[in-house]
Formats: structure tokens, sequence, C-alpha cells
């Protein structure tokens, strides 16, 4: 299923590692074109942030999550949201086409419990 994500190992990697230093405990899930086979190499990334319970992420790890890639080298436009605050009409068009980037304690690439 990997394959099926249209982002470079690189770029892969440095999201992940932002993810667990800012968001260790949330789901990230992508959608939009980079899973749907429309995109291009500056196409932005759509990450839904589903936090524990699917409880709202506290705002300051929000923008201290935006800010991380803000000031990474990641070269296209990175679109955090929060599930949570997303209108319920969102939620399934989400649901019908997304890809499971990282789900806390388990290494997104390997696919096993770390």
């Amino acid at each position: 299923m990997a394959d099926r994500l249209h982002l470079s190992r690189r770029h892969r990697h440095i999201l992940e590692r932002l993810i667990r230093e800012h968001l260790p405990d949330v789901d990230v899930w992508v959608y939009g074109s980079r899973v749907t086979g429309r995109s291009h190499d500056g196409s932005d990334l759509d990450l839904v942030l589903r936090g524990p319970e699917l409880r709202e992420i506290p705002d300051n790890q929000l923008v201290n999550f935006a800010q991380a890639i803000h000031d990474s080298t990641i070269p296209f436009l990175v679109e955090a949201r929060d599930w949570a605050r997303l209108p319920e009409r969102f939620h399934a068009e989400i649901e019908r086409d997304h890809h499971v980037f990282v789900v806390p304690g388990h290494d997104a690439d390997l696919g096993h419990t770390l």
C-alpha cells in the first residue's frame, strides 16, 4: 500500500519524524491527490490528524507541528487538519479514499510495533 502514496521516501521519513515528535499519540491519514493518483511532485499533501478517541488535538500541538513542517526541508505545502474539527460531511469522503500514514506505536514502513 505504501507505493499507492505519491511521496518520496525522504519526505516520508521527515514527516514520520515530525509526527512522532509533535503528535506522538495521533493517527495520521493522507487523503487527496497524493492518494488518488492525480498528484505531481509539487502537489500539496493533505493530512488528517485523528487524536485519541477522536477528540480535538490541543491548539499548541497543532501550531508546533505546523511550524515544524514549515521549518523542514519539505518543498511542498502540507495541509494538516484535525479530524474532530472537520465538518462531518468530510469524514465520509476522507474515509472512502485515504492512506493510513502513521499509527502511534507502529513503524509505518515496516508495519510492526516499535
